[in-house]
């Protein structure tokens, strides 16, 4: 199913081009995506959503480089990755795309910015260069206090803001968030979906998988996918206000605003 389009969204930071992903199950063929097309829009905050076995996980993977399409093109501003090598795909993968997973995915035994650090060790940035990004990623986020802390020192909350200022300390072109408050207790996902509203309020581009409803509301655009396919392109009349809704939960709490 072709993508619906409007024609006020502006730059196409990555777009999906009749991609079709199969694979073996034993004797069985399984047909995980099936000529799927999209595009995301440069500023834009895109929710994908689907019940198991609906083929988000595989388009996460398939846009963020970590999987090939058995069919069609994938291009990231302007350029297409769908043939590329391993190693061109990784550096790609590291300086365009920004990963944030629903497990965190830091190391423990490493404090905050050395986490934040590790995409630039991969680029090859210099050690001061690296400890300056990575401090002002976190700052980003709110962790500017918690540089030294390690994992096990952060709430589940804070964890996974470490994890967005990963994400954003190479300057992605686009990030993809796989259901980022899913670790997460109610408050802690508030916080974190209020952060990546800001994120996006200042330009950057997100792609967000969930099974929440509620959590998809924070975007601009929800993309329904059912065996495979796009079912349905939702644009979202009235957003989600993280940021209302965080003002609301510490107000019910008693605290002070």
């Amino acid at each position: 199913m072709a993508e619906a389009a409007r024609s006020d969204e502006g730059r196409v930071v990555l777009e999906v081009r009749n991609v079709t992903k199969s694979y073996q199950l034993g004797e069985v063929e399984v047909h995980a995506l099936r000529d799927v097309s999209l595009r995301v829009f440069e500023g834009e905050m895109m929710a994908v959503m689907g019940p198991s076995g609906s083929g988000k996980s595989t388009l996460m993977h398939i846009i963020g480089l970590l999987d090939r399409p058995s069919e069609g093109n994938v291009i990231i501003e302007g350029e297409d990755v769908s043939k590329m090598t391993p190693n061109q795909l990784s550096t790609v993968r590291n300086k365009r795309i920004g990963f944030v997973f629903q497990a965190f995915n830091l190391l423990a035994r490493t404090s905050a910015l050395a986490n934040v650090e590790l995409p630039l060790v991969y680029a090859g940035v210099s050690g001061s260069k690296r400890a300056q990004r990575a401090r002002e990623a976190l700052e980003r986020v709110g962790l500017g206090e918690r540089l030294g802390h390690m994992p096990n020192q952060l709430s589940g909350g804070q964890q996974q803001r470490v994890a967005i200022a990963r994400a954003l300390v190479t300057s992605p072109s686009i990030v993809l968030a796989d259901e980022p408050t899913g670790n997460l207790d109610s408050r802690s996902g508030i916080e974190v979906m209020t952060i990546l509203q800001e994120l996006n309020a200042q330009g950057i581009t997100i792609v967000l998988v969930t099974h929440d409803q509620r959590v998809a509301q924070h975007a601009q655009r929800i993309v329904h996918l059912g065996d495979g396919s796009i079912l349905e392109v939702e644009y979202v009349a009235e957003q989600v206000d993280a940021a209302a809704e965080l003002a609301q939960h510490r107000s019910a709490a008693g605290e002070h605003l």
